[in-house]
Order: C-alpha cells, then structure tokens, then sequence
C-alpha cells in the first residue's frame, strides 16, 4: 500500500521537474521529499528516480506510478469537495421507498426536476407497503418513505422517526357502474353487506382499515380478492365482480364502467414523508420539498364521477 503523502510527493516532482522546485509547493525541505520518494521506492519495489546532471528524473516506472498518484489525488480531493458539500449540497444517493399510488403519482416530476437540478443526486426507488419499509428506513436501509396513514388506523411514528403529511385525500368505494347502488352519491357501508370485496393483503393499512370500518356498520367483510395494486382491483371493480376502498389518488386512472362512491362514514387517507430525524440529509429535505410542490396537482386530477 503506497502512502498517499509519498504519492503527493512523487506527483509534486513530475509536476514540477525536480525535487528542488517540487518541494516549496509540498511546503517541505528538498531532503523531506527525497526521504519521501525513498520511501516510496521501497514499497513500489522499483527505482522511480535516475540520475539526470545534477538533478534528478523520474523513471518509466516513476513516470507510470506518477500518473496513478496524480488520479488517486484527484479523486481524493474530489471525495473531500463532497464531504465538504454534504452539509448543504444535493448530492449523493437518495434511497426512497413508497407505496405505489405515492410512487407512481407524486415521485416522478419530483424527481425530475430533482435531478435536473441537482445532477450529482442519484436516487433509487423501490415500492411496498409501510408496515415492510418502515424497519427498513429503522435498518438505515433507506432515507425516506412516502406511506400511507389512514384516519382511522394512523401510522405510529417510531422512535427517532419524522413524519410529515404530503397529502390529505377522502377515501371513496369503486363500484361497478352496474352495481344496483352505483347511481348514488353516497352509500352507507352496511348497505353493502354481502358485497365481495378486493382489497391489499391482511397486514397492510388499507386492510386493516377495510375490515375496521365495514365491522363498524356491522358487516363482516368478504374479501374475496387480495390485491397489493388498487389499479388491478379497479379492473375487476369495472367487471362488476367486487367493491373496493380506493383513495382519490389511486382511481385517477380507473378503467371505463367504474363509479366512485362517498362513504358513510367519511374515510380519509394521507400520504407522509418519513424519515430518521438523526439521519436528515440535504436530499432527504430537497425531495420533501418537491413532492409538496407537486402535490397540488395531484389534488386536481381526482378521479371525476
């Protein structure tokens, strides 16, 4: 392993010619950088340094590990420029997780306009659910979730976690435009008893928040269809062959035959930026901000009745 001041002092001497001249810009004595260089020497195993009238050259041997120690430093400096810029400068990776509907929806002109402003921002995203990504934000695994959190089953805030709601949005039933119920504005839950239901696997918010709120109007929920996707249970929504609880947000694209539904009671779902509050980065806090200067958009593409 070759010691990085050795290296500076060998790319010093073919910088400037000789061991003279290098050594006032090492801000060393000329016997410095020649106890340096046979240093050097000795852990490359090769002479780098030749007799040139009363000077020295270097070597070709000298001349190839020159060249290596001058991009070795280089990107040294580069790595402290970094360092020196974290503090403030919107760089590095940025490991996101999200639920789908979030993902799909708000992430993708956030990150657009995160990365064409900040080029040096590398993010990378995976999807799930929150009650799988949140120990893996806990884990260090990665830097900021975007879950969901619904009125009625709110997401705990761990230890040590921040939490921010991006989005607020009313919850509706997806129903078949040939359901008998599907010409009114609102329906009450228990008047759908003996409705099949699809819905996200057992575990999941969007579960255990279907099977609270139909077990409040005294109905025991027949889901029939577990499905992590609200885009797949509204296909079989427009089929007629089940109900689904859909967020405003997911049923932007719902396929044609599909009417959306007010409740009774009134259901609600955010959408909340997580993150370690230890850990808060300046992209962490950059994507944050852009998912918020979205999310008047997402506001105006509601699903339209």
């Amino acid at each position: 392993m070759f010691g990085i001041d050795r290296l500076r002092a060998l790319a010093a001497v073919a910088a400037h010619g000789s061991i003279a001249q290098a050594a006032p810009a090492l801000h060393m004595t000329a016997s410095g950088v020649s106890q340096q260089l046979a240093k050097l020497e000795r852990e490359a195993g090769h002479a780098l340094l030749e007799p040139h009238g009363r000077s020295v050259r270097l070597t070709h041997v000298g001349r190839v590990l020159a060249d290596h120690a001058g991009r070795v430093l280089a990107q040294l400096s580069a790595a402290q420029s970094d360092l020196a810029d974290l503090g403030h400068e919107v760089l590095g990776p940025l490991r996101i997780g999200g639920v789908g509907s979030a993902v799909r929806t708000l992430l993708p002109d956030a990150l657009a306009d995160l990365t064409a402003a900040h080029p040096r921002l590398t993010p990378t995203v995976v999807d799930g659910e929150a009650v799988d990504l949140l120990p893996r934000l806990l884990h260090s695994e990665l830097d900021l979730l975007l879950i969901e959190s619904w009125a009625d089953r709110p997401v705990p805030a761990p230890a040590g976690v921040t939490l921010r709601t991006l989005v607020r949005e009313d919850v509706r039933v997806a129903l078949s435009e040939r359901h008998p119920l599907s010409d009114r504005g609102t329906v009450d839950l228990a008047d759908l008893a003996g409705t099949p239901w699809a819905c996200c696997p057992p575990g999941t918010a969007p579960h255990e928040a279907l099977v609270q709120a139909l077990r409040s109007r005294g109905v025991e929920p027949d889901i029939r269809y577990l499905l992590a996707e609200h885009t797949t249970q509204l296909a079989l929504v427009a089929r007629n062959l089940t109900a689904a609880l859909v967020p405003a947000m997911s049923g932007r694209h719902a396929p044609p035959g599909v009417r959306f539904l007010d409740t009774r009671p009134t259901l609600r779902r955010d959408i909340r930026a997580a993150w370690l509050t230890r850990a808060e980065s300046p992209p962490v806090r950059a994507c944050v901000a852009a998912v918020e200067a979205h999310r008047q958009a997402t506001d105006q593409d509601r699903p339209k009745e």
